[in-house]
């Protein structure tokens, strides 16, 4: 199964994980969130990252969601790179998160491309969708 790592600002991860166990229904195994704050040192996020990679990966590789493409959570992610085994996103979202989780028995490439679908799909503007469903449109 897919591996889980979400490296964020502050409790961003933590918080995104807790509301993808409520969705689902249960806790997920093989996740984990590291929080990144202004302080922290980046080589020992990195470290403490591929510490989290190597815990998380039962062989079917692993997918990184980050927040903000370009700052330092993403920056690490890039460092994670092995393409094919581990796999990164920016710009992470809950529906993305729970897209792969629900289908992380797929292969890893499955995973990636399911999950950037949910998370395109998931930005909808309410009040123009509203109209448009009571207007009778499909």
């Amino acid at each position: 199964m897919v591996g889980v790592l979400l490296i964020t600002h502050g409790a961003t991860g933590a918080a995104l994980l807790a509301a993808a166990a409520h969705v689902l229904g249960m806790p997920q195994a093989n996740v984990r969130a590291i929080a990144v704050d202004a302080s922290d040192d980046a080589a020992a996020l990195l470290a403490g990252a591929q510490r989290d990679v190597a815990a998380i990966d039962d062989g079917a590789g692993v997918l990184v969601f980050t927040d903000i493409y370009g700052a330092t959570p993403s920056n690490i992610g890039a460092r994670l790179l092995e393409p094919g085994h581990v796999e990164a996103v920016a710009g992470v979202n809950l529906p993305m998160l729970v897209r792969a989780l629900a289908y992380r028995a797929l292969p890893l490439e499955q995973v990636l491309v399911r999950a950037i679908e949910a998370g395109t799909r998931g930005q909808i503007n309410i009040k123009e969708d509203a109209c448009h469903a009571a207007a009778g449109g499909s």
